[in-house]
């Protein structure tokens, strides 16, 4: 078994969809180490010789792996060495879709045929909102959001929000839930009037305690106890809220996105 292995994410585009689909398949061997370089908007025969030397001279002999969703054929095949483990998303499965669809595929490089000036604007769009409503920023703007996540503090509601925004096009607002609201069991207002988007986190008191204590060390903001309470008392107003809760404990972002997601009925909503 490897006890290491250098991976390579190559795209003709931004390399997220090659990213992630690599990591899904790596995560299924958490005993082995990972180094990971990603090299997106790779279109030219040249460019991808580069490419191909630079991983060679650096990982040598050892097999390093490549996920590549390239389109163009010549290009494609640089990578296509016998001195590296070659993982092609595209081509496989395009002579398929091909077959079943029974036309040729446009084989263009970019996101998909679909994309258009529109959704690249949803995107930055819910980008720009995410930054802009970020930790109890302007909730006065709620009315705009797609998913407004709430939660106590470092339950992971930042990440959450901007892969939603980054990712799946959601403009998505983030609320703490401080002592102001815990202590008397009460959402503020404007997620009162906005809470069919919202989405409650919750973690365990052990893990955020954890979380709290290497950010400010010996604090009462980071005791156990502290944690316990805050997180009975936030569980008290999503259910009184009927608000849907989702644990990040133990889970990836992209799981709670789904997750978030699927509670609030957006999956077919959100950008591919």
């Amino acid at each position: 078994m490897w006890n290491s292995k250098d991976v390579y994410y190559i795209s003709d585009g931004t390399g997220i969809l090659v990213t992630n689909l690599g990591q899904a398949l790596l995560c299924q061997f958490p005993e082995t180490s990972f180094n990971e370089e990603r090299f997106p908007f790779v279109r030219t025969v040249e460019e991808a010789r580069k490419i191909l030397q630079h991983i060679l001279k650096r990982s040598g002999a050892r097999r390093p792996i490549i996920f590549s969703t390239i389109i163009d054929t010549k290009v494609r095949v640089v990578f296509d060495s016998p001195e590296v483990e070659f993982f092609d998303a595209f081509s496989g499965y395009l002579d398929r879709m091909e077959s079943c669809i029974e036309t040729k595929a446009l084989r263009e490089p970019g996101f998909s045929h679909h994309s258009d000036n529109v959704a690249m604007n949803k995107r930055v769009e819910a980008i720009h909102y995410c930054l802009g409503h970020d930790d109890g920023t302007k909730p006065d703007e709620y009315d705009e959001a797609e998913v407004i996540l709430i939660g106590v503090s470092r339950s992971g509601k930042t990440p959450v929000s901007v892969y939603l925004a980054t990712q799946m096009g959601l403009k998505t607002a983030n609320f703490p839930l401080t002592s102001e609201y815990l202590t008397n069991y009460r959402l503020p207002e404007h997620i009162r009037l906005n809470v069919d988007r919202a989405v409650g986190l919750t973690t365990s008191p052990e893990l955020l305690h954890s979380v709290r204590e290497k950010r400010y060390p010996g604090s009462n903001y980071a005791r156990l106890s502290t944690c316990i309470e805050e997180i009975e008392q936030a569980q008290e107003m999503f259910h009184k809220g009927k608000i849907p809760v989702i644990s990040t404990e133990g889970r990836s972002i992209e799981e709670i996105a789904t997750q978030v997601t699927q509670g609030l009925g957006l999956a077919r909503k959100s950008l591919r």
